[in-house]
């Protein structure tokens, strides 16, 4: 039987009648001892569907995301993580933004709050 990586083997025949030198026939199971990677073999074609990718040759869906590439650009034009300014009123957040976790406004006569969380 011939196995998908015989297409990539060094000992592949190329010929209808027998797969290759040492396995005429081709190997029993899904795998051949005497696999030869071909340095000269075409590289495997990886499909990718939108939204996933691949890592050491396995493909990861990639989670969905909650907002769009273009919303996410637009967050760094506004949001005080990226600008340390309140959107509303400009009024400037203290430096601890390793620990911060919500991004209210510290003008308490503003009211802006942070609902991207």
């Amino acid at each position: 039987m011939k196995i998908p990586d015989c297409d990539r083997c060094l000992l592949y025949s190329h010929n209808p009648h027998f797969v290759c030198a040492v396995h005429p026939d081709g190997v029993d199971g899904d795998s051949c001892l005497d696999f030869r990677e071909d340095p000269n073999a075409e590289p495997a074609e990886l499909w990718e569907p939108e939204g996933a990718t691949y890592y050491n040759s396995e493909l990861i869906l990639q989670p969905q995301q909650r907002w769009t590439r273009e919303q996410q650009l637009e967050l760094i034009d506004w949001h005080p993580m990226f600008t340390g300014r309140c959107p509303r009123c400009n009024a400037e957040f203290d430096r601890d933004w390793s620990a911060r976790v919500h991004w209210d406004c510290p003008n308490s006569e503003c009211g802006w709050m942070d609902d991207t969380v």
